[in-house]
């Protein structure tokens, strides 16, 4: 069983939690993660015209940038997260350039080399899986794909053709980090995707509150918490893994625990 596979396996909903590469002590924040709860760790590849990313991550990458982070110092710190924690999966997460620019099979190899489980790039669309999706494939890397509320039914076999990992609902339409969900179309998406596919349906987009992320929980089988977390990264600098921590283990508290009786 792979690592995705086990951390969705667990008998409850998996938290997902995302940081920019490069953004403050990285190594010390993905370490916050697992001792908050974390059950799989999105790892963003900071990148200069973050185009799906709102004020909050863009700001991250920013930060980042600015420091120097480099693609090589970005597998550092995954090869570094994978030698302490051996069962953790760790997913990409960022956009085609950095990861083509050498060629896909340089991305896809040195993947896994750090230990990567897994690839989300927002920025290649399913029909243009030759770019990456093969040379992933290969090195048994997971090609995670992205279904938003204007994935309809015509188009969502192209974005589950391939995909494997688990399936990233975007919840609404837009950048991350400013607008929220109705849980009603969450509700209806996250049926309308598990009709489509037994891959774990993980669903972000604005989710900040433990109360958002248990209703979600309730339907989803993960939940995916990324601009609130840059946020404490970006406002506590050194003291942010302890901040981060202390959040996180609210929200894996909310999620772990939304399917009990109450």
């Amino acid at each position: 069983m792979t690592r995705l596979a086990a951390a969705f396996a667990k008998p409850h909903p998996a938290l997902v939690c995302f940081v920019t590469a490069g953004d403050g002590d990285t190594a010390a924040i993905l370490d916050a993660l697992v001792a908050g709860g974390a059950d799989v760790i999105e790892l963003g590849m900071p990148f200069t015209d973050p185009m799906a990313d709102g004020p909050a991550i863009q700001a991250a990458n920013l930060r980042s940038l600015a420091r120097g982070t480099t693609t090589a110092d970005i597998f550092a710190i995954a090869a570094g997260f994978r030698q302490r924690h051996a069962h953790v999966p760790l997913v990409l997460m960022g956009y085609a350039n950095p990861m083509t620019i050498r060629g896909p099979e340089w991305f896809a190899a040195e993947c896994a080399r750090a230990g990567v489980d897994g690839v989300i790039c927002v920025d290649i669309p399913p029909e243009e899986d030759p770019e990456l999706g093969p040379a992933l494939r290969a090195h048994a890397i997971a090609p995670i794909r992205l279904a938003t509320p204007t994935s309809d039914a015509a188009r969502l076999p192209t974005i589950l053709d391939g995909s494997s990992g688990f399936v990233y609902y975007v919840s609404v339409a837009g950048i991350t980090g400013l607008q929220q969900a109705a849980q009603s179309s969450i509700d209806e998406a996250v049926a309308r995707l598990k009709a489509a596919t037994d891959l774990p349906i993980a669903v972000g987009f604005g989710v900040r509150t433990p109360q958002q992320a248990a209703a979600i929980a309730r339907v989803a089988d993960g939940v995916v918490v990324g601009s609130a977390i840059v946020e404490l990264i970006g406002e506590h600098g050194g003291e942010a893994p302890e901040m981060v921590r202390e959040y996180v283990a609210t929200l894996a508290e909310a999620v772990h625990g939304s399917r009990q009786p109450h």
